[in-house]
């Protein structure tokens, strides 16, 4: 384990105790004061507009991990149940898309939504509108349909992989039982599903609470989110050590957020049950 031990260590572990140890000091004009010190973390917890914008990264987040999901279920559904033959190739069809860079994709649906977008273009072509619609993009909508997109293939392989596993003699008694295909679904495709869905809205709601490229192409100012004010203060502001006492609160908070979503479902499913 020594290899993977040094990869965790020094690029995982060492930039985050690095990121403490900075929101530990204080920036004060173009001089960093290395005195221990709790001063930035509690300007991030009195300041309103630093709780009000990770309020705003984590509604936005939390739409795109419930939109994803829910595109991606009846998606992994499909595939793991209804396609018999050669599932690798539907899967490998299903993440062609994905194949492409991130960065590209987000310009792709700046593209579609803008202002002379392929939308606007083909509602003007239809007649149904005679002015291109303004409000497509440059707003939290444009960010959660470019993030959803663009994350929907962490949420279709660990949904897929959890219905595949499933044995499907226990659909077989349910249904010997007297079970109709909705209470079968509920009481035993959707519980058994639900470490797949649990690690689906993970990978999708943590890294898009952090995510600054899609909100600062096509979120304009009410798209904004935590991660953008975080860059600024690491770039232009040159502010190290509120950056990384926004990071570490951003951090934390998202965590705990996690913990009780997870245990919420687990919940829910065992009520299901």
């Amino acid at each position: 384990m020594s290899p993977s031990l040094f990869v965790l260590v020094f690029a995982l572990i060492a930039p985050v105790l690095l990121l403490v140890l900075y929101s530990l000091w204080s920036q004060h004009g173009l001089e960093l004061d290395t005195t221990p010190t709790l001063d930035q973390y509690g300007a991030v917890l009195s300041r309103e507009f630093y709780l009000s914008l990770f309020l705003r990264s984590v509604a936005i987040s939390s739409l795109v991990t419930l939109f994803t999901v829910a595109l991606a279920y009846p998606m992994a559904y499909f595939v793991a149940f209804k396609v018999k033959r050669h599932k690798f190739v539907w899967l490998v069809l299903l993440n062609i898309p994905f194949w492409t860079s991130y960065l590209l994709r987000v310009f792709a649906w700046k593209v579609i939504l803008g202002f002379n977008g392929v939308i606007n273009s083909g509602l003007i072509g239809l007649g149904l509108i005679s002015q291109p619609l303004s409000f497509l993009l440059y707003n939290p909508t444009a960010v959660v349909v470019t993030l959803a997109h663009a994350y929907a293939a962490f949420a279709i392989l660990p949904i897929y992989v959890s219905l595949e596993k499933i044995d499907r003699s226990l659909l077989e008694a349910a249904a010997d039982l007297g079970d109709g295909p909705l209470k079968r679904f509920l009481r035993i495709t959707l519980p058994l599903s639900l470490p797949g869905i649990i690690g689906a809205a993970v990978l999708i709601f943590i890294p898009t609470t952090g995510d600054y490229v899609t909100p600062t192409l096509v979120g304009g100012s009410d798209g904004v989110m935590i991660a953008n004010i975080i860059q600024v203060q690491f770039g232009r502001v040159n502010n190290w050590p509120l950056g990384a006492a926004l990071a570490i609160t951003s951090m934390i908070a998202v965590g705990a957020i996690a913990l009780l979503a997870i245990q919420a479902l687990r919940l829910g499913a065992a009520r299901i049950r």
